[in-house]
């Protein structure tokens, strides 16, 4: 039995928002001429996802007062995002530049966020007891910590006042290599993570990042992963996105996530892919809304896996897609045929 979209209870998420720059042809930086604009960011796209849905969704953030965040904060608002807590504050929008790949070419992300407005956020800044209250979910990601001096310690104070409120936690590792490094994260994450509700992670992340131990291959890894993170973290549930593929604009792709450590497999989707940048944070957003909406949990991982399909369909960060149409790409029904 699911919930209906006015009992789903309210998602809270936190962390820096991007503009993104992209080529366009699938022009590298050196040989592009024009760059399309999305905004972007692993939380905001996350709290996208879910406010999509129906579900209510908040961000929380801190952006400049200059033109830029102002039309990111109106396209927030345009897909239901509730940002009435974002603090007006700091010099600069974080950016990223994005060159498309495409075959054996991989796509490039370069950062520009040095100094951006999340960056410099420091404790005490946000009333986490206020922004929290009457919230059924927080969500937080790896990608935070290791933008500024205190951002780690503002995650902290996020996820205490959300274990004090009785909120359930759900953090993204989200490693990104470019932030810092396998060590770096690896001292700092699995303190933050422990206890999570629902925790977001790779293979490689759960060995290299939280230690995670395992010698099986197949099917059987997964379940020893998600049964070891659960044992010494404390973890409720734990969901994996598994990718296969040797080109960038196809693949396959099966979600997996366990309560106790007992794993659930979604059916494996191919892939044809337009953009398949924010489709881990689709399959966050969704998973998050399947729990909230009291979906069992065969069909939990369906529908979110298909809502991380449903998104490298779609360009810019932001997935688009109904409830509808996501459940029936998770039950089978592809677009082979046009809708008329």
């Amino acid at each position: 039995m699911t919930s209906s979209p006015s009992a789903i209870g309210k998602l809270v998420c936190f962390g820096e928002v991007l503009a993104r720059l992209a080529t366009r042809e699938f022009l590298s930086l050196a040989d592009a001429h024009q760059l399309e604009l999305h905004f972007a960011g692993a939380e905001a796209n996350v709290a996208a996802q879910f406010a999509a849905f129906g579900g209510p969704a908040s961000l929380v953030t801190r952006m400049p007062a200059n033109r830029l965040a102002d039309a990111c904060l109106e396209k927030l608002r345009g897909r239901g995002v509730d940002v009435s807590a974002v603090l007006r504050e700091g010099a600069r929008l974080g950016l990223y530049f994005l060159e498309p790949g495409f075959g054996a070419r991989a796509s490039v992300i370069t950062y520009d966020r040095t100094h951006s407005a999340v960056s410099e956020v420091r404790p005490g800044q946000f009333d986490w007891d206020a922004l929290l209250s009457g919230a059924e979910w927080f969500h937080w990601s790896g990608i935070t910590p290791p933008l500024g001096a205190q951002t780690a310690a503002v995650c902290a104070e996020a996820v205490g006042a959300a274990r004090r409120l009785g909120v359930k936690v759900s953090c993204d590792i989200n490693y990104r290599g470019a932030l810092w490094s396998m060590e770096e994260a690896a001292a700092v994450m699995p303190d933050l993570v422990r206890g999570a509700d629902l925790l977001f992670c790779g293979a490689t992340e759960a060995r290299m990042i939280l230690g995670a131990q395992s010698g099986a291959a197949g099917d059987a890894l997964y379940s020893e992963l998600t049964g070891w993170l659960s044992r010494e973290y404390s973890v409720a549930k734990v969901a994996m996105l598994i990718r296969s593929g040797d080109t960038a604009h196809g693949g396959t792709l099966r979600g997996m996530w366990s309560a106790e450590g007992t794993p659930v497999f979604s059916r494996k989707h191919e892939l044809a892919i337009i953009d398949r940048i924010g489709s881990g944070d689709s399959f966050a957003g969704a998973l998050l809304y399947a729990c909230a909406a009291g979906m069992e949990a065969g069909a939990a991982i369906d529908f979110a896996t298909a809502g991380a399909v449903w998104k490298h369909t779609v360009p810019g960060d932001w997935n688009r897609g109904s409830v509808a149409e996501i459940q029936a790409l998770a039950g089978g029904a592809g677009g082979a045929f046009v809708k008329r």
